[in-house]
């Protein structure tokens, strides 16, 4: 995928869109859940979602398309930041809600959060469960856990993995 260009999402131009989008998106039971993307999703473990306009195809990010729902507009350079640690997550959580999901900010944000949950390279060790591979798989197994509707213990076995229980 390109960098982060200007995303323009208007409620009356883009409706057919917003629909088509609403569409691959399936809401958590709970204002805390997650709403997952049931949609494409690439080798790095991110949804894809396809545009057509002025005749051309592009491919953005699902994410960083919900906050384009919500504000109009997202600038060149500006990301959709996964503050739940869920790469499908599509929820634009309000500031008053207890806990954020996806919000905006730079690729500098996201190195400084990348950095404090101990990814990446550099001196920072990978941790197992983050390598692209391990991601890839864990986004579709909350697809398929949502696919038909939201199945609890099978969004937790998602979301766990292959993780050892601790209680």
């Amino acid at each position: 995928m390109k960098s982060a260009e200007e995303l323009v999402v208007d409620q009356h131009l883009h409706a057919t869109e917003i629909a088509r989008f609403h569409s691959h998106v399936v809401c958590g039971p709970t204002a805390s859940d997650c709403d997952i993307w049931i949609g494409a999703i690439g080798k790095d473990g991110y949804g894809r979602f396809y545009l057509t306009r002025a005749g051309s195809g592009v491919c953005v990010r699902p994410h960083r398309y919900a906050l384009a729902i919500v504000s109009g507009v997202v600038a060149a350079g500006v990301l959709g930041l996964h503050e739940c640690d869920n790469p499908v997550c599509v929820k634009v959580a309000d500031a008053t809600e207890p806990r954020q999901h996806v919000v905006s900010g730079t690729q500098g944000d996201n190195m400084e959060r990348m950095a404090r949950m101990r990814r990446g390279g550099g001196r920072n060790k990978l941790r197992r469960f983050d390598s692209r591979g391990v991601r890839r798989d864990r986004s579709v197994a909350l697809r398929e856990a949502v696919r038909h509707g939201w199945d609890g213990d099978a969004v937790q076995a998602a979301l766990l993995g292959d993780q050892p229980m601790l209680w």
